[in-house]
């Protein structure tokens, strides 16, 4: 056992199939546990991630991007500008076009000019975009509990209590 605490091995890492590379699998186990702690996070970020895409196009074939900017526009019933979308989503307006162009297409979503200036766009979901996103999302929370399972309910607030710490810390601590 090393002073900064004992080594922790995921022997489940090696051998997943398609899924995505584990960047901890990699890590020196010497390491410092800041970075092996860095690596844990973004090794539960991906497989999370790839279980969630997987879930979401088998089940609803749509994308973890279309889904995002449907949560966004369920959470603002007025609608949200084009601008809005893509800085709240934080990826180019291209992005953002090519899925509410979609979103229209599928019935899912409308998009009008604002009033003060015919340049700038609301989108807002329709009625039936927001009963499908409310099916998305409840099973998408279905799958968050199922995924997270293996851990008790306390274990889960307090893992919730440190990464806030942690969110914290990296907010007030960047140089």
């Amino acid at each position: 056992m090393k002073a900064g605490g004992p080594a922790i091995i995921d022997e489940t890492a090696e051998g997943q199939g398609d899924g995505p590379t584990d960047v901890e699998a990699a890590a020196d186990l010497a390491a410092r546990p800041e970075l092996r702690l860095w690596l844990r996070l973004s090794a539960c970020d991906a497989l999370i991630g790839q279980k969630l895409r997987t879930r979401l196009r088998e089940t609803f074939d749509t994308t973890p991007a279309r889904f995002d900017l449907m949560a966004l526009l369920d959470k603002a019933p007025e609608g949200l500008t084009m601008g809005e979308l893509s800085k709240r989503l934080m990826v180019t307006n291209g992005n953002v076009t090519g899925i509410v162009d979609r979103l229209v297409q599928d019935g899912l979503a409308v998009r009008a000019s604002a009033s003060y200036d015919r340049r700038t766009h609301f989108v807002r979901l329709t009625p039936s975009g927001r009963a499908a996103f409310r099916g998305m999302a409840d099973a998408h929370q279905t799958w968050l509990v199922d995924l997270m399972d293996g851990l008790e309910r306390e274990e889960v607030v307090t893992l919730l209590a440190l990464l806030d710490r942690l969110k914290r810390s990296v907010r007030g601590g960047a140089r």
